[in-house]
C-alpha cells in the first residue's frame, strides 16, 4: 500500500469521525459558532455584523450538512 493509499484511508476515517462528532455534538458546535460570532462582533464594534452573521450561518449549515452526511 502506497503513501497516497494510506492517506486516502486515513482521510476517510477522519471524515467518518468528524461526521459522528458533528451529529452527536451539533448543539454544542452551534453554540461555539455563535459565541465566536459574538466575540468577532464585539471586537469590530458591530462594523461587520452582517458579514459575521452570514459567515456564522454558513458555518452552522456546513456542520449540519456534515452531520447528515449530505456533502462529500
Amino acid at each position: 500500500m502506497g503513501f497516497l493509499d494510506k492517506f486516502k484511508k486515513q482521510g476517510t476515517e477522519l471524515k467518518e469521525k468528524a461526521t459522528d462528532l458533528a451529529a452527536s455534538q451539533n448543539d454544542k458546535i452551534d453554540a461555539g459558532i455563535d459565541k465566536a460570532a459574538d466575540l468577532a462582533n464585539k471586537a469590530t464594534h458591530g462594523k461587520y455584523d452582517d458579514q459575521i452573521d452570514s459567515a456564522a450561518d454558513k458555518a452552522k449549515d456546513g456542520v449540519d450538512d456534515l452531520a447528515e452526511g449530505d456533502k462529500p
